[in-house]
């Protein structure tokens, strides 16, 4: 989506088509005409297209035998947001997002007004040297909307911890960490499942995902919860979000699963 409004960006009315209404898709277009790279691109989006009308136009129970004993006819599935960005997602799939970029930044002035981003001298080199990066992965496995459900368990991201963390335990240094403070039964309670499932969201908070950074994260950060109790050891750390900054800190008993009756 980002690199669309890029593209966008004061595009002259002739590059974008007068009756057009995807004008990302007149821009490819029209480059293709005089860009093999960008040719290729287009003969691929508009058999992405025809398959994906073809296969809303067939019944649910003619596509599996259609299928059957055949790997090429396969059609993709793509979600709308896929389709919605269909010539920048195919370009950036098959690696040649920047490559398509970098022509329309040295042909210009064909497409774009003068003060269009892509026509600055400075920015337009700038964004196609930047999906130089994006270009180079291989997409074998796209993210989806249940993604976070196919994230490592919150064990396992307390045994990566203790594996590249600078202090480790001396006691057990192999023994593999346990996360929860009391095993759910079958039995258990729905204060003891909403606990598990808090603490398991709590400790895949402090590792670097999908939804915030971790800034910086230091062990063994001694706080005093009251005066009259001694300090206790924990994990110092600081997110970063889309909007704010959160400072954490996560008492060692927890991080280590020996919390038992404390408070």
């Amino acid at each position: 989506g980002v690199v669309e409004a890029c593209l966008l960006h004061m595009l002259k009315r002739r590059a974008a088509g007068f009756l057009r209404t995807d004008k990302v898709a007149a821009l490819f277009t029209k480059v293709g005409k005089t860009y093999a790279v960008a040719g290729d691109i287009c003969k691929k989006v508009q058999d992405l297209q025809q398959q994906v009308e073809s296969r809303k136009s067939q019944p649910n129970g003619q596509e599996p035998l259609k299928r059957q004993g055949s790997t090429t006819s396969k059609t993709p599935v793509l979600t709308p947001q896929a389709i919605k960005h269909i010539w920048v997602r195919t370009a950036l799939i098959e690696k040649v997002l920047d490559k398509i970029v970098q022509y329309i930044v040295d042909n210009c002035s064909k497409y774009y007004e003068k003060e269009a981003l892509l026509a600055d001298p400075v920015c337009g080199p700038i964004l196609a040297s930047l999906l130089v990066g994006p270009c180079a992965l291989e997409y074998t496995k796209l993210k989806t909307a249940d993604h976070y459900w196919t994230d490592p368990s919150a064990d396992e991201l307390v045994q990566r911890h203790r594996i590249h963390g600078v202090h480790g335990r001396q006691d057990s240094p192999s023994k593999r960490p346990a996360l929860g403070i009391r095993k759910r039964h079958s039995s258990g309670s729905t204060s003891e499942d909403r606990f598990a499932a808090s603490a398991r969201e709590y400790v895949e908070s402090l590792h670097q995902n999908s939804r915030t950074h971790l800034l910086y994260g230091k062990n063994n950060v001694l706080v005093q919860p009251k005066d009259d109790l001694e300090a206790i050891p924990g994990y110092l750390s600081l997110h970063q979000s889309a909007d704010s900054l959160t400072l954490k800190w996560t008492p060692n008993q927890l991080m280590n699963g020996t919390l038992g009756d404390s408070e």
